[in-house]
């Protein structure tokens, strides 16, 4: 098995496509074999060093996420860039599988050798992320991928989280029909690097440009942060079926990425973001112990206790936890 991991993550490192989607099925795998190679493997991978450009995108649905993805990526590999997508679908709660529609929407960019798409199912997992999405996104690093979009499931609250994720955020939005603005969430508004305003075309390009003023009006009432140049966040029209917009987006990025490596920002950011999975991957090992069967049986015994009285629920969680610590 060990010389089987050596070989996926050579593969990996050579930019195979096909060992990289290996690769990405394992570490999603919840088996603990499956989770103790995973873990191999990305230590195999880890010694490459390599980094790309992390984008996270969200927006509301039917925004047009696919089209705007599928024309940006080829307009970045039209520039001599390999784009990674992964692009995270809402799960089944019969199955837990999903649609993972995304990669038969995304029909020539997933023809592109120097594109790979990945739709990943996010397992009821919080965050608009899927559980591993930050090990797939270092696997699509070591696989020499210059550009990894991180699509999420869709725009609310707890989707702050593909924040932690990447080293820009975008927020897609359509034209406002009405007074939509009142309808985004403050809490992803506060994430967003850059908000790109969709469609902007025929009809609909007077409404989306009185709506990229709103939310450029919005931005700066709502901070300036220390980390970003002026004029940053910002607005900016775009449209994917017209292919209008994308370049100057691109600029766009280009140039807060450029400030942030200049001044020590890039840094600081990836190293908070590793802190901040080490602390999910401990509270993860914790609550998976409570899944085990006979710890199951336990808080049964506990909360029938309970139920009839017997205990107070601070006693008997102190009890439980004191038999956990004492494992």
């Amino acid at each position: 098995m060990v010389r089987d991991i050596a070989q996926l993550g050579d593969g990996i490192l050579n930019g195979e496509r096909r060992a990289l989607a290996r690769a990405i099925t394992l570490i999603e795998s919840g088996r603990a074999d499956h989770r103790s190679d995973a873990e191999a493997l990305l230590q195999h991978v880890q010694s490459a060093n390599r980094q790309a450009l992390r984008i996270g995108l969200s927006g509301t649905p039917g925004v047009g996420k696919s089209t705007f993805i599928e024309t940006f990526g080829m307009m970045l590999i039209g520039l001599g860039l390999r784009v990674a997508v992964l692009a995270v679908d809402p799960s089944s709660t019969r199955s837990g599988g999903s649609i993972l529609g995304d990669k038969t929407r995304m029909e020539h960019l997933s023809r592109e050798r120097n594109a790979f798409i990945r739709p990943s199912p996010s397992q009821n997992h919080l965050g608009g992320v899927a559980r591993r999405t930050r090990e797939a996104v270092a696997l699509c690093e070591a696989a020499s991928f210059d550009v990894v979009l991180i699509e999420t499931v869709g725009v609310g609250q707890s989707e702050t989280v593909v924040s932690e994720l990447c080293d820009l955020f975008l927020l897609l939005l359509a034209p406002a029909g009405g007074d939509e603005l009142q309808g985004v969430k403050r809490g992803i508004m506060e994430m967003a690097d850059m908000i790109l305003v969709n469609k902007a075309d025929g009809d609909l390009k007077s409404a989306a440009t009185r709506t990229c003023a709103d939310y450029a009006g919005a931005l700066r009432l709502l901070r300036k942060r220390s980390q970003d140049p002026d004029g940053y966040p910002c607005a900016k029209l775009v449209s994917a079926i017209e292919q209008n917009g994308l370049q100057e987006a691109w600029q766009a990025i280009q140039t807060l990425i450029t400030w942030r490596r200049d001044n020590s920002h890039w840094e600081a950011r990836r190293a908070g973001q590793a802190a901040y999975w080490f602390d999910q991957e401990v509270r993860s090992a914790l609550l998976a112990q409570l899944n085990t069967s006979d710890v199951k049986q336990q808080m049964a015994d506990l909360a029938a206790q309970v139920s009839a009285g017997e205990v107070s629920p601070t006693a008997a969680a102190a009890r439980l936890l004191d038999g956990l610590k004492a494992r």
